[in-house]
């Protein structure tokens, strides 16, 4: 096969970013990654995506391709190698979107909400735990909510694993616990303690500082 241009404009704290950079790797795919300032954004970014100037864009042979849940299907149908992102299934593949989009369109905000209000209203963090207990459903005793390998939804849902649990460290109130979601809790830990996640996704501690410093600046 012909060599191939991988690249992936990202930054290193963006869960979407390390969304992509788990699929190519799950996939085999050698990759070039390019770190962006997004105070600064760079003219490859602008020029690539000038719709929405943000991360992570993918480019594959000079072609660009943004959004990370579009990007995970392109590598998914373009990289038949390594393991399946995607169910064969019709029926498994649109439920497969179905609640990658449910990650992306209702658990993202809440916890953008829950951020904000620094676990301060109540009725977010209901919001937010009521959401994560309808997500916890559709593991239905699996692994992972692709079955015995990652998937997805898996992928679509590192802000769980990771970033939910180090943001609710920052302000100090807990809506993702053991006690209240005993199965997630526990496909969190399966999925970080995976070789590909814990190689890819960014050290506990580097995020925890990152985001206390973004938590404390204000007030400061």
């Amino acid at each position: 096969m012909a060599t191939q241009e991988v690249k992936v404009f990202g930054v290193w704290e963006s869960p979407y970013s390390k969304r992509v950079e788990i699929a190519l790797k799950m996939k085999g795919v050698e990759y070039e990654y390019v770190e962006e300032d997004l105070s600064t954004k760079s003219s490859e970014l602008l020029k690539y995506n000038p719709v929405h100037k943000k991360v992570p864009v993918f480019l594959h042979n000079g072609k660009p391709i943004v959004e990370s849940l579009v990007i995970l299907e392109y590598i998914d149908e373009t990289w038949k190698s390594g393991t399946p992102i995607l169910p064969e299934d019709p029926h498994e593949r649109a439920t497969s979107r179905f609640w990658a989009n449910f990650v992306d369109d209702k658990l993202l905000p809440a916890a953008v909400k829950y951020l904000k209000s620094k676990g301060g209203e109540k009725a977010v963090n209901e919001e937010i735990s009521e959401l994560l207990s309808v997500l916890e459903n559709e593991l239905k005793g699996k692994k992972f909510f692709g079955g015995d390998s990652i998937g997805l939804i898996d992928i679509a849902s590192n802000i769980i694993a990771l970033w939910l649990d180090v943001i609710q460290e920052v302000v100090g109130v807990e809506v993702f616990t053991k006690e209240k979601h005993p199965k997630l809790f526990k496909w969190s830990e399966e999925y970080l303690n995976c070789s590909i996640i814990k190689e890819t996704l960014p050290p506990r501690a580097d995020l925890l500082a990152f985001w206390q410093s973004r938590v404390q600046a204000p007030a400061a």
